[in-house]
Parts: structure tokens; C-alpha cells; sequence
């Protein structure tokens, strides 16, 4: 008897200490999609904070491909041991089931939320020498065939393809599309000019539009951004019913340990009160979330709430015959 009770503390104070001294070797951050993208650079300032904090390197691994489900499969389906973790966002967990019918997860039962890390507003931009000054000429050309507009996007079900495909189903619009295997590759295009606009996060784009490389018509949330003052909203540039913004999350794949899943989120929270942290998402144009929203309780039900709106409105689009 006393063997057993022996081995039953014995067993109890290691798990304990196994929980602790989580992590004990380098972890794995997924990023679904090609370097440099907003995604990417969200994923690298969030995973610097936690090696300084955890004392192991969370190393970025960019899986790239079918608008960011390939990587997010391949975190869903590692092993739960809270050594792979991923970065999610609204395109990979909340549109990505509407838009393919074999996708290989659930993202409302296949992970443990972590926590939301940023609010991305959106950008409609242009290359900086497309022939409209305001977002009323720029929709004016959008609606012309003879214009033959080129949109670019990182990928069917990122938020580039996502919330493009939101502006063009209002305007009853199909342009010349141009799909990429991130958002890096899609700018890269758009400053050099081979594409005409793309819709995204405003966290990629800050520099390349206050540098001049590309315009921004308006901004899709109700008050302008403090990282592009200039940049008139929607609705002040007469497009009020365009309203949207993305997200990036943390997840771990489902059956990660609870007490792992618990430090992991909780460094999250240290993170997002960490005064550098801050200064570099906020620069971006990033919307820090509160206290409440950045618990793995308020991520899993975002999750939810994302994919019964997006759901109906790319099945809607996805059937909406092109313009004659």
C-alpha cells in the first residue's frame, strides 16, 4: 500500500513539475502563410515576447497554401503536447468552412483557443497610380468592364480573398482575380503593379501607404485609425455598408494539457500588457482586445459567431452569377 501511494505522489508532483517547467525545449508557432505577410509579422512580435518570457524560442514556421488551411491542418493534427502551436485568424477559422467542402478540421471543435491577439481593421488599397482619386472613382472603375480591374489575394478563405469577396458581392462586382500564397507575395505584386487593389489588414500595409508605394481609399470600421489618420473611413468616403475587420488568434491542437494550454494563455495576456508588445501591434494599426476578449472563452465563442456569419454570406456569393 504505501508503494502505491508512494507512486501515486510520486506520479502527482511530477506532472506538476512537468507543467512547470513547460517549455523544456523549442515550440513551434504555425503560420499559415508566406513571410512578411500581417498574419506573419503579428505571429513574430507575439512569439518574441513568449521566448523571452518562457525562456524557450517559439520558432515561426510559414505553411503556406489554400488560404492558410494547409497550415492550420497540419497544427490540428500535431501531436497535443503544447510543442506546436498555431495563428489562426478570421479567414483559416471562420471562413474557411464555407469556402471548402473537404476541409480537414473543425475550427469550432479541433483546437484549444489560446487567445485573441489583435483586431486587423481593413484597407481597400490600390497601386499607386490607379486612375481613381477617391473611393467613389475606385468604385466607379470596379463596376466598369472595360476598366478589366485585377484584385489581388493571398489565397481562397484569407481575409484578403474573404473581405474582397464581402466589397465585391455588395457592389454586384467579379473582377480579374490574381491568387496568391500570401499576402507578401500579393503586395509585392500590387507595389510593383501587376494587380490593381487588394482588400486586407491594415497591419501589412501601414508603411507601404504612408511610404507612398501604394493608396489607401478608406478604412472598414467606423472611426478612423490612429496609424493612418489621413485615411477617410467607409463610410465617410461614401460606402457605409462596408464594414469589416479581421482578427489573429493563438491555438493549440485539441487535448493539448490544461495546464500547458493555461501558462500559454496567460503569457498571452502578459504579452498584450507588455509596454514594447504594445507599442510594435499598435504602430501596425492593430486593435489590442481587452481584458474579457482575450480569454480562450471569448476566442472560442468569436470562433462560433464567425462562422455562422461569414457561412451565408460566401455561399451567397460563391452562387451570384457574374455581371453581364
Amino acid at each position: 500500500m504505501k508503494h502505491i501511494l508512494a507512486s501515486l505522489v510520486l506520479s502527482l508532483f511530477s506532472g506538476i513539475a512537468a507543467a512547470q517547467a513547460y517549455p523544456t525545449r523549442p515550440v513551434t508557432l504555425i503560420v499559415p502563410f508566406a513571410a512578411g505577410g500581417p498574419t506573419d509579422i503579428i505571429a513574430r512580435i507575439t512569439g518574441e515576447y513568449y521566448s523571452k518570457t518562457l525562456g524557450q524560442q517559439f520558432v515561426v514556421e510559414n505553411v503556406a497554401g489554400a488560404g492558410g488551411t494547409t497550415g492550420i491542418t497540419r497544427g490540428a493534427q500535431a501531436k497535443p503536447d503544447g510543442y506546436t502551436i498555431m495563428m489562426g485568424h478570421m479567414g483559416t477559422h471562420g471562413a474557411a468552412p464555407a469556402l471548402y467542402a473537404n476541409l480537414k478540421y473543425d475550427p469550432v471543435k479541433d483546437f484549444q483557443p489560446i487567445g485573441l491577439v489583435a483586431g486587423t481593421p481593413i484597407l481597400i488599397v490600390a497601386r499607386k497610380d490607379f486612375p481613381a482619386a477617391n473611393l467613389k472613382e475606385f468604385v466607379a472603375k470596379l463596376k466598369d468592364p472595360a476598366a478589366k480591374v485585377k484584385q489581388a489575394h493571398a489565397g481562397v478563405g484569407s481575409v484578403s480573398f474573404t473581405t474582397c469577396t464581402l466589397l465585391t458581392s455588395q457592389l454586384g462586382v467579379k473582377n480579374i482575380v490574381a491568387a496568391y500564397r500570401g499576402t507578401g507575395p500579393a503586395l509585392n505584386d500590387l507595389i510593383g503593379g501587376q494587380v490593381d487593389y487588394m482588400c486586407d489588414q491594415i497591419v501589412n500595409l501601414v508603411e507601404q501607404v504612408k511610404g507612398g508605394s501604394i493608396k489607401a481609399y478608406a478604412i472598414a470600421i467606423p472611426e478612423r485609425s490612429p496609424a493612418l489618420p489621413n485615411v477617410p473611413t467607409t463610410k465617410e468616403a461614401g460606402m457605409p455598408e462596408y464594414q469589416v475587420s479581421a482578427w489573429n488568434a493563438l491555438f493549440a491542437p485539441k487535448g493539448v494539457p490544461k495546464d500547458v494550454a493555461a501558462k500559454l494563455s496567460e503569457t498571452l495576456v502578459k504579452a498584450l500588457d507588455d509596454e514594447a508588445t504594445r507599442k510594435r501591434l499598435l504602430e501596425l494599426g492593430s486593435v489590442i482586445p481587452g481584458k474579457a476578449g482575450r480569454s480562450p472563452q471569448a476566442l472560442q465563442k468569436l470562433v462560433e459567431s464567425e462562422v455562422a456569419r461569414w457561412t451565408p454570406i460566401l455561399k451567397s456569393a460563391q452562387q451570384q452569377p457574374a455581371p453581364q
